[in-house]
């Protein structure tokens, strides 16, 4: 499974035991008060530091059983209760962190029914507020809080904010849905601008603003809110063969289900499929939407349910995966103002290191100066800290009663940090009025560094003078120095200049990745700029795809796509002119390309299936004559489609000199391995035309 899956830093199986029982006991209550305010709507200690809580708890009655109390975590469901007592117990699920623990229940399972499981469901595990939402004859009556399981709040009042929560459904049914509700990230940020307007504090968290919202009365004002159902109780026998059967019911009702939404529901028949695509959720729960924090699984068939039984908290036959927690609590130490290489100027949050969603986040953005001082986030105070697959940290809130008195609120920049210029506040997004002019030493050393054009004597104190000259302002300036100018600069000799000259004529040779990671193209890089040069194949079909054409590339959400598409607007002038100077414009290789635009001829490449589709291949350690980026860039070359994790759908592992875990994985998953050298040798035949001598290389991995 991939690091994005599994790296956690909640494992029961690594917990250490509490030393006496008094500690375990402060523990207890501890975790009781902490889950009794997450289901009223106030979070109080992250997740991860929860998860954490309870696998000690849980270790230390694995070690001391007469210690465990009738209030841990371990055997009861906590939150609120209420008066609405529900037709079936609401039971919580049992939560495992890696790939062995899943495949531990999985084996469990298989024990208890005497026989493999014939089918397993796979969907999202939303992080929402748990509700029974009742129907009578097709209408909406009455919609509960999962409370302590056995009993919950009444929440019908505000039902009616609730998408997908239909107050009449399709037929004349009598049914108990059973979901979550939630806000998404789009209503998240709509919500908070409602409560500024209003005057009120913003939500510091997505899943406290719908359990707050839910909860309110007599507010003066509403927001948005969305649901999706996971369960039913009272489907029709016809319809509640299995898990699947009876979510695709409720949609025919009109009901939003966790198989329409954007993670959508997977059936699988054995726990190999399970882990792939719980692997493949953990990689994209960033451009869902929404937050997720983990994956359910269950056995689809009602037969196989019914055999496994629950205990007297969980049922056997389901389980949840818990992804590393994206959002975390950790102290804001201070504001830093930075400036992009487009002249943006941002706020950026430094903060005590804590790990979020699997990764060390030591700063995190704070958007813009208008929201930091509508959120009034201040140096000191306690924020929550949020980060979702690839997506940027970023910090949603403080916990405002525990703020230090002598937090003071932020004072913007009056002028431009970098070149004292004046600061265009026009737009929410502050900018230097000299735009990329401002940041244009950073701007040209990134184009020339190795992993963009790679254009060598092109330096620090060369790209100074330069600019101190007046001859560049952006790359494409680059291509229109010759040596007689360059000579005249201090510290630039006639041999220098012809050189330089020579390496910037030659980086025109690059191909489109490359130019697109040098223009440094906001929520690109390295990688996700091979994928987009790949996909498109051409510049010109790069500037005029639409936003829905963007988020067909790999790797690329609504939200990117927009930033993408605005940030090459704004880089048309400078592409042109690049265009202009005979820099390349087009990806050799790519399936896009028409067979008289590539140099590969539109043929199937060596790492293509017949049908043209790329195989994924993982490069590890060192591979001779080659780069970490140049080794992902080979496999691309070739046809391949690079990827950093080794999974079952991993097609090739290419091993290089000091692999680690990764060559591993691929051992132990029994996938097909190419040595570094061996690959070395293959981009070598495929670039001379040595057909014959590239099949047999492949031939003897790949069977």
């Amino acid at each position: 499974m991939s690091a994005t899956a599994t790296a956690s830093i909640v494992d029961p199986t690594h917990a250490q035991p509490f030393y006496t029982h008094d500690e375990y006991l402060a523990a207890v209550e501890r975790a009781l008060r902490a889950a009794t305010a997450y289901y009223a709507g106030d979070v109080t200690i992250d997740d991860a530091t929860y998860d954490a809580l309870v696998a000690r708890i849980a270790v230390t009655e694995d070690h001391h059983p007469a210690w465990q109390s009738t209030t841990s975590p371990t055997r009861v469901v906590a939150g609120p209760t209420g008066d609405v007592p529900h037709s079936e117990p609401m039971l919580s699920l049992d939560n495992v962190f890696a790939e062995d623990g899943l495949r531990g229940w999985a084996s469990r399972l298989h024990k208890a029914l005497g026989q493999r499981v014939a089918q397993y469901t796979i969907e999202p595990k939303i992080d929402g507020l748990a509700v029974a939402a009742h129907y009578r004859d097709g209408r909406l009556t009455l919609v509960a809080t999962r409370g302590d399981g056995r009993t919950g709040e009444d929440v019908t009042a505000q039902a009616r904010l609730v998408a997908g929560l239909p107050q009449q459904l399709a037929a004349p049914v009598s049914i108990e849905v059973r979901g979550e509700v939630f806000m998404t990230n789009a209503d998240f940020t709509a919500a908070n601008e409602i409560r500024i307007a209003n005057g009120e504090p913003v939500f510091a968290h997505p899943r406290s603003a719908a359990a707050g919202t839910m909860r309110a009365i007599n507010r003066g004002y509403d927001v948005p809110l969305s649901f999706l159902a996971y369960a039913a109780v009272g489907v029709p026998e016809q319809h509640a063969q299995s898990h699947s059967e009876s979510i695709e019911y409720l949609a025919g009702l009109g009901v939003a289900t966790t198989a329409q939404s954007s993670a959508g529901m997977v059936v699988g028949t054995s726990i190999d499929e399970v882990v792939d695509n719980v692997v493949a959720l953990g990689a994209r729960r960033g451009q869902l939407g929404f937050a997720v924090d983990g994956v359910v699984v269950k056995a689809n068939y009602a037969a196989d349910q019914q055999a496994a039984g629950s205990s007297s908290r969980a049922p056997r036959w389901s389980i949840a995966y818990k992804f590393p927690a994206d959002t975390r609590t950790t102290t804001l130490l201070r504001i830093d103002v930075q400036v992009g290489r487009t002249g943006l100027i941002t706020p950026v949050a430094v903060l005590e290191p804590v790990q979020v969603g699997g990764v060390i986040v030591a700063s995190a953005t704070l958007h813009n100066f208008a929201d930091l001082l509508l959120r009034d986030v201040r140096v000191g105070d306690t924020v929550f800290v949020r980060r979702a697959g690839e997506v940027i940290p970023e910090i949603t809130g403080a916990k405002l009663d525990e703020r230090p008195e002598t937090a003071q609120p932020f004072e913007p920049p009056a002028v431009c940090p970098r070149c004292q210029g004046e600061i265009d506040r026009t737009q929410k997004r502050w900018r230097c009025l000299r735009g990329r002019a401002c940041g244009a030493a950073e701007a040209l050393l990134y184009y020339a560094s190795r992993d963009a054009m790679d254009i060598e004597g092109l330096g620090d104190k060369v790209v100074d003078s330069l600019l101190a000259a007046g001859l560049v302002t952006d790359p494409a300036d680059l291509y229109g120095l010759d040596v007689a100018t360059l000579s005249r600069l201090d510290r630039m000799g006639t041999l220098s200049a012809t050189n330089l000259v020579a390496n910037i004529e030659a980086s025109k040779l690059k191909p489109l990745s490359r130019v697109l990671t040098g223009l440094g193209v906001r929520m690109t890089g390295r990688s996700l700029s091979r994928r987009i040069a790949r996909h498109f194949g051409t510049m010109a079909a790069v500037q005029a795809a639409t936003v829905a054409e963007w988020e067909l590339v790999d790797g690329i959400g609504a939200g990117r796509a927009q930033v993408i598409v605005a940030e090459l607007i704004e880089l048309a002038p400078v592409i042109d002119r690049l265009a202009a100077h005979g820099v390349t414009m087009v990806e050799p290789g790519s399936p896009a390309l028409e067979p008289a635009d590539a140099e590969q001829g539109g043929a199937v490449l060596p790492l293509q299936r017949r049908d043209g589709t790329p195989l994924t291949v993982v490069v590890t350690g060192s591979i001779p004559g080659l780069s970490r980026t140049e080794g992902n860039e080979a496999v691309e070359v070739l046809g391949g489609k690079s990827s950093g994790s080794v999974s079952g759908k991993t097609d090739l592992v290419v091993v290089g000199d000091g692999a680690g875990s990764k060559a591993d994985r691929a051992t132990n998953l029994r996938l097909p391995v190419l040595p570094g050298e061996r690959f070395a040798e293959l981009l070598a035949a495929h670039r001379s035309g040595k057909h014959k001598q590239v099949r047999q290389i492949l031939r003897a991995v790949l069977r």
